[in-house]
């Protein structure tokens, strides 16, 4: 797989991928032995924010606005199932913890990038390329495994974002057969709701910058306010006493748990095309207010509000997304079940903005230059034809939430951005090396999430489909 920069041009409009490759540049090497810790004068003076060409920037706002759509998706709704399978204890404190663990790790990663920029001199870079750069810059002997990281982490983008897109097309599908059903007393497998999708999905994911998607942002955060006052209207008009639910649930559920909150809070691969698409990329991880951490200081909030008293009040009942427990003969509950399947619908064109980009820069190059309409067009019809097919095959959003948190983030949201600024930092690494130990800690982690959650989640789905 052919994973260059020309090619997997994943976090730029068509218009930056046609003026230059990147390519050429991430092949320039270091002097031997040289590494990101010993820049010269001339790297140091040279400022990529300076020569980035936008053709249209985004505001702070509105990437703030693209970062809370990215997170405040389906995965958010699913915390209470997440505090089901951890307690509601462990689980309060575990939000917290993980979210300020996720959001370190896209800060780091982000920080990375500016890194890799400023000592290649290159004024942006995706996510492959960024991980492909800190191996080319990092010690001599790490060198020759850049480009298989960046086929890694091209890899796991695809996965991430189909998969994820995939659970968005279970979710809205089934959020709309409840409805439709009581509404018209037809029972429809929710597999025909799929295949209803599909062409609104295809219309919706022709938008292709991110300037384009910000009215829908918008729009999809202003309507998740309200599903989620009222999705907490409900959670607080019967709650249930402390006692009947978990303190701290059985430990082969923790593995659920870690995959599910993994899925939910990280956004990690559109994180790079929002800072490279904004007007001032030096306020995304910069300033006493940065607009990452204002927006996950937000998400993680919303998360722990949610899971905790979603929990508290339907118990072991509680399903994969806390909207499904929702009363359906009120007309309240059947507003939001509508409301949040069209803030999810809103959410896959901004979650596919990845995918389509790297798959159509890998064809693009063997196609002939009068028919790109078409290719890309087909690209795109492509990829979210085989999300609804990936969804018809397996319709049970608990199990594929953990599986896709514990297969794809963990590994792209934890491990990548902790082994990267290892490697770039490299061997300048804090007082006593605290800056290996903590990325140590966090690699361990990722993989326990990555190993314990995918037996787990693959068992799951197992035994729904022998129910079924």
């Amino acid at each position: 797989m052919n994973t260059n920069s020309e090619q997997v041009n994943a976090q730029k409009t068509p218009e930056q991928t046609s003026k230059a490759s990147l390519n050429e540049n991430i092949e320039v090497k270091s002097p031997p032995g040289d590494t990101a810790s010993h820049k010269s004068d001339e790297s140091e003076d040279y400022n990529p924010f300076e020569h980035r060409n936008i053709a249209k920037p985004t505001s702070n706002f509105g990437a703030t606005a693209h970062i809370l759509k990215t997170s405040l998706g389906s995965g958010i709704l699913a915390m209470p199932m997440a505090y089901k399978n951890a307690g509601l204890v462990f689980g309060a404190v575990a939000t917290v913890v993980l979210g300020v663990i996720c959001t370190h790790c896209i800060k780091m990663l982000v920080r990375t990038s500016h890194i890799v920029c400023k000592k290649k001199k290159i004024p942006l870079l995706n996510f492959p390329e960024t991980a492909e750069g800190a191996f080319d810059i990092g010690p001599k002997r790490f060198r020759k495994y850049a480009k298989a990281v960046s086929i890694l982490v091209t890899v796991e983008l695809l996965l991430s974002f189909i998969l994820g897109n995939s659970v968005y097309v279970v979710f809205m599908s089934q959020s709309l057969s409840q409805v439709v059903e009581y509404a018209f007393r037809v029972e429809m497998n929710v597999r025909y709701y799929m295949l209803m999708l599909w062409i609104p999905l295809i219309f919706m994911c022709l938008l292709k910058t991110l300037k384009s998607l910000v009215p829908f942002s918008i729009i999809a955060n202003i309507l998740i306010v309200i599903s989620f006052s009222i999705t907490l209207y409900y959670i607080f008009r019967d709650i249930n006493l402390p006692n009947s639910v978990n303190m701290i649930a059985s430990i082969d559920r923790m593995p659920l748990f870690l995959a599910t909150v993994i899925f939910a809070i990280e956004g990690i691969g559109t994180i790079l095309p929002i800072e490279n698409e904004m007007k001032n990329p030096e306020r995304f991880v910069g300033g006493k207010c940065s607009v990452i951490d204002t927006a996950m200081t937000i998400v993680v909030l919303f998360y722990g509000v949610i899971g905790f008293f979603g929990y508290l009040e339907y118990g072991e009942e509680t399903r994969g997304s806390i909207t499904l427990n929702l009363p359906i003969d009120e007309p309240m509950a059947q507003a939001v079940k509508v409301l949040i399947a069209l803030v999810i619908f809103f959410t896959y064109a901004l979650q596919f903005y990845v995918p389509i980009n790297i798959i159509w820069n890998l064809i693009k190059p063997k196609v002939k230059e009068r028919y790109h309409f078409w290719g890309d067009l087909s690209v795109r019809i492509g990829l979210v034809t085989l999300t609804i097919l990936i969804g018809m095959a397996v319709p049970n959003l608990e199990p594929i939430i953990s599986l896709v948190g514990a297969i794809c983030f963990s590994t792209l949201g934890l491990l990548i951005p902790a082994v990267v600024d290892t490697i770039v930092r490299w061997p300048v690494l804090g007082v006593a090396r605290w800056r290996l130990i903590k990325n140590i800690f966090i690699l361990l982690l990722s993989l326990l999430a990555l190993f314990s959650g995918t037996y787990t989640s693959v068992f799951d789905i197992m035994y729904h489909e022998h129910e079924d």
